[in-house]
């Protein structure tokens, strides 16, 4: 069967690249065709019509979505639920080299994708806890996904943004600098999810299963030592700008033992805890249920082994 799976640019697709090349999709006889996105608006447009049937998107953007809370004007999408926790988005607080500290960001515009969906409310949140409030000491501008934001940084037209590896990465070797690292300031957070419309997982359940076996198998595939060098080179072909010295610094954020990938594919039950919070606190009139299973499915991931996965 053939998938579409939508996902932003990222070394967060490590597993999908895994699985596509080491044949893992195919033993579970699915074609897998990865779709690029430019921005949650448009991924969140394109999922509600029907144009991809998977996204790896921010559990945060299904939760928007599902209340009828996103930017793109498309309504509620109550059919969305994400099935698989991928990982805590692997986010940091990336800044022009002229900022050396928060205080440094007072009166500027750092730069996000959406305003009310996605790592918005953790620049924010991160922001507060250091002391800058929302629309006093500075203003979010909007940009768009990780790649227009990493060439904006690059280019000079915002000081400040959220990037997860391996633009962070990226940036760092180009003299740009780290602030923070999100789960160290504000704590656990469900980041990347895989997700799916309901009725069509429920049609292709069979596809639902198998997507998920194999991005369980490729999970652990990356973090068995014997098969970093490989891992690596997969990385390298499908991540633009990566050579083997990013790929291997790469690695050591995205495959650390404890904050690396999730390898049972879990949602993290702090982590959306913490999702549902920072949208309470920044989203005004915010519907958000603290039911996870409005936005969630786990029989996908439980038919597939997920309970069992290594941890």
């Amino acid at each position: 069967m053939r998938l579409v799976v939508n996902s932003f640019p990222g070394g967060f697709n490590w597993p999908l690249f895994v699985a596509c090349d080491t044949g893992l999709f195919a033993r579970e006889g699915l074609s897998v065709e990865v779709q690029s996105t430019a921005g949650s608006i448009a991924q969140m447009t394109d999922f509600a019509a029907g144009r991809c049937d998977i996204v790896l998107t921010a559990f945060d953007n299904i939760v928007a979505y599902v209340d009828g809370e996103g930017e793109a004007p498309i309504g509620a999408q109550t059919e969305f639920c994400a099935f698989v926790g991928c990982d805590s988005s692997f986010l940091n607080l990336i800044a022009a080299p002229w900022i050396a500290s928060y205080d440094d960001l007072r009166g500027q515009r750092p730069s996000v994708d959406a305003a009310t969906t996605g790592y918005a409310f953790v620049l924010y949140e991160m922001l507060r806890l250091r002391g800058l409030a929302r629309g006093i000491d500075f203003q979010e501008e909007r940009v768009g996904g990780t790649l227009q934001r990493f060439a904006d940084l690059r280019a000079g037209g915002h000081p400040a943004t959220m990037m997860s590896s391996p633009y962070d990465v990226l940036a760092l070797a180009e003299g740009f600098r780290r602030l923070d690292r999100a789960i160290d300031v504000i704590g656990p957070y469900q980041g990347n999810v895989a997700a799916a419309r309901r009725g069509w997982a429920t049609r292709n359940e069979a596809a639902m299963v198998g997507f998920t076996r194999a991005w369980l198998g490729a999970i652990a595939w990356l973090y068995d030592p014997k098969n970093l060098n490989e891992a690596q080179e997969i990385l390298q072909r499908n991540v633009a700008g990566m050579n083997n010295d990013l790929a291997r610094a790469s690695a050591a954020i995205m495959l650390d033992p404890t904050d690396g990938f999730f390898r049972d594919g879990q949602l993290r039950a702090d982590g959306v805890a913490s999702v549902l919070a920072l949208r309470k606190r920044y989203m005004p009139g915010c519907t958000a249920s603290n039911d996870a299973a409005r936005y969630s499915d786990l029989r996908y991931w439980e038919a597939a082994g997920g309970r069992n996965a290594s941890l």
